[in-house]
């Protein structure tokens, strides 16, 4: 059975989308003939947390963890709100930024580069580089953000003669957040040359989304596959159906990806639309910014909101299940466009239809398209996407939601992963 060291920061008890993937590809390689062994950190401060995911690690999986110094540990001593909320990557927009918030921020961003994990780069190096020697590992997996993950995988690279797959579940100089990091002009030159190093030095590149394969296609010639999230069969559960008109978004929601619009639509159909206000719920799983929930009250919504916070990842997938509609919310930003959430697939496996927001063209949009779940609509979208929402309500009204998947299977995490070991083995 190949052996293929798996290097990430992201892994349980850690709660969130970052987890999932690696979680999940570690669950199915060995299905495939593939025996994965993970390296994580020992005291890491996590964001988020959701003990529950530890149940889906198997005791046969070999975990190899080493201490990790994280200034975020420190901050979180004496500024826990703050450096909480943007180690969430719930940035303040500019004009509410406290100067407090702007002079971490420009901490984070020129001090700490790639990013305030790079500490931990030179001891995994150390540790891992005898780890390989004696166990002949000839193949190891590097998955970030956080990017200096993969400045693991250049030290080992330059050490040992092994292959190398650099997986960008995000992009990195191209992602949102990358330009509210107050950077100098020189901290911004040290991203662009470690970023280029890393993807001329990896044997192969993966990213999750197509569009992402063309950013980094204009830095590296090495060669690059898309293997996207994907769902677990394990929540093939049957659930109830809410009562209500729900209609519910799982995930973050920032000051940058706050749909002023969807809000604006959903207060004139209560306004407008007969029942409409006296069915209709807006649900929200997940960390979502004070003034999202502000925009929210002042359009009108609060009434109508409930607001469930962190919940654990099967509750998630379970209240997906029963919601009569899910929402899909991005920025309204080029860099959007770049990545497909991994909640796409998930609401993919629920049944339930989708109302998607964000830039175009977007790969979200392909796949909905693809899948027949679901309707996209852009910012400037907001005619059609009031008639849509109606048409679901009456739609709910006559109990006749329905959607007819295609090729939804195809998302499933164990073809993920049987890409993915193809891709190991050749």
């Amino acid at each position: 059975m190949k052996k293929v060291l798996i290097i990430t920061y992201y892994w349980p008890p850690a709660g969130g989308p970052g987890v999932q993937r690696w979680l999940k590809f570690v669950k199915y390689l060995p299905e495939f003939d593939i025996e994965p062994i993970v390296y994580c950190p020992k005291n890491p401060t996590y964001p988020t947390a959701d003990p529950s995911l530890c149940n889906e690690i198997s005791k046969q999986l070999k975990v190899l963890k080493q201490p990790i110094s994280e200034p975020l540990g420190f901050l979180n001593r004496f500024l826990k709100s703050k450096a909480n909320t943007l180690s969430k990557g719930l940035i303040p927009t500019p004009k509410k930024q406290s100067f407090l918030i702007r002079l971490l921020l420009f901490i984070r961003g020129n001090f700490f580069i790639p990013d305030a994990r790079v500490l931990w780069v030179k001891p995994s190096v150390k540790f891992l580089s005898n780890y390989i020697s004696k166990h002949q590992i000839d193949t190891i997996i590097t998955t970030g953000p956080p990017h200096s993950v993969h400045l693991i995988g250049l030290g080992l690279k330059s050490k040992h003669s092994l292959k190398w797959f650099a997986d960008f579940r995000d992009p990195w100089t191209a992602i949102g957040y990358h330009n509210q990091l107050k950077l100098s002009k020189s901290s911004q030159k040290k991203h662009l040359a470690l970023e280029s190093k890393v993807l001329k030095s990896s044997d192969h590149i993966i990213v999750t989304a197509p569009r992402t394969k063309q950013i980094l296609s204009g830095i590296s010639k090495q060669p690059i596959s898309v293997i996207t999230n994907g769902f677990d069969e394990i929540s093939n559960t049957r659930v109830e159906m809410d009562t209500m008109f729900t209609l519910t978004h799982v995930g973050m929601l920032t000051p940058q990806r706050n749909p002023n619009l969807l809000w604006e639509v959903l207060f004139e159909l209560t306004q407008e639309l007969n029942h409409f206000k006296d069915k209709f719920k807006l649900v929200l799983i997940g960390n979502i910014s004070k003034e999202v929930l502000d925009i929210i009250g002042e359009s009108g919504l609060e009434p109508y909101l409930e607001n469930k916070g962190i919940v654990p990842h099967r509750d998630a997938v379970l209240s997906q299940k029963a919601s009569q509609v899910l929402l899909l919310i991005e920025a309204d930003t080029d860099t959007a466009s770049y990545i497909i959430p991994a909640k796409l697939f998930e609401y993919l496996n629920s049944g339930r239809p989708i109302v998607a927001m964000g830039p175009k063209p977007s790969d979200v949009e392909s796949i909905l398209n693809d899948t027949a779940v679901g309707a996209y609509f852009d910012y400037r979208d907001k005619d059609r996407l009031k008639v849509h929402i109606a048409q679901l309500f009456k739609s709910y009204e006559t109990k006749s939601i329905s959607i007819k998947p295609k090729q939804v299977q195809h998302y499933s995490r164990r073809a993920r992963t049987q890409v993915l070991a193809r891709l190991l083995t050749s």
